[in-house]
């Protein structure tokens, strides 16, 4: 009869390539399972957030609807062509409200103060913050001429100068905010203290306007555009 020899090194081997696999695999499957669940977590959570920049940057969306509304009343007025004063009265409380009280106080609280004490921008904030203020002067005009637009050649005049003074600061404004200053934003604060600002720019959303105070905006823009033929996004499109 013929003798098997296994040596120790034998046994070794063996029990190296059948029992390694069966003790490390299901560490090494559970710990790549566990990577892929914290990427989709992680990815969730950055879905949700919206960061101050971004937040500011859609809320300079709801002004460009109210503008193109002004840039509506302004060439229809200027041709004698009816346009609902309560639409102007309406865009201008919009203003108000959700640009003016909300919007441009989140800046001059939440962001003019750290670039000032970063020495970063100091004169382009000072810019806007002076132009916040014409921009509020201008609004009040617009209210007080807005209802007598369609009885009174001189209150249509203030107010068509009103609406042209408020588009012609406000789109180089919102234009040099969001590709100047907001970008700049996270180069001069802490990864905290942007987390930070974004809270606190949240509670104050929900202080002013109870939950969801941006969609509550989009949607008396998007109101007001039906109520003078503007909401039809394809109208825009040249025909070519």
């Amino acid at each position: 009869m013929t003798k098997l020899l296994v040596t120790k090194r034998d046994l070794m081997h063996v029990a190296a390539t059948t029992l390694a696999p069966a003790v490390f695999a299901p560490a090494i499957i559970t710990r790549t399972a566990f990577a892929e669940e914290n990427k989709k977590e992680e990815k969730s959570d950055t879905a949700e957030e919206v960061t101050p920049p971004e937040d500011l940057m859609r809320e300079h969306g709801v002004l460009d609807r109210v503008l193109l509304i002004y840039d509506t009343a302004i060439r229809r007025l200027s041709a004698n062509e009816d346009f609902d004063p309560a639409v102007i009265s309406d865009c201008a409380k919009l203003v108000q409200d959700f640009i003016e009280n909300y919007h441009e106080k989140s800046e001059e609280d939440f962001l003019f103060p750290r670039f000032r004490k970063a020495n970063q921008l100091t004169d382009l904030v000072a810019t806007l913050l002076e132009q916040h203020q014409a921009g509020r002067n201008v609004t009040l005009n617009i209210l007080k001429s807005a209802a007598r637009v369609r009885g009174e050649a001189g209150a249509k005049h203030d107010c068509i100068n009103a609406m042209h003074a408020f588009i012609t600061m406000y789109r180089p404004h919102a234009a040099r905010e969001d590709t100047v200053l907001f970008p700049k934003l996270r180069d001069i604060v802490s990864g905290h203290e942007f987390d930070a600002i974004g809270e606190e720019m949240e509670k104050r959303e929900h202080q002013h306007f109870g939950e969801d105070g941006f969609e509550k905006a989009v949607a008396h823009v998007a109101e007001l555009e039906r109520k003078v033929g503007l909401y039809d996004l394809k109208q825009f499109t040249p025909k070519i």
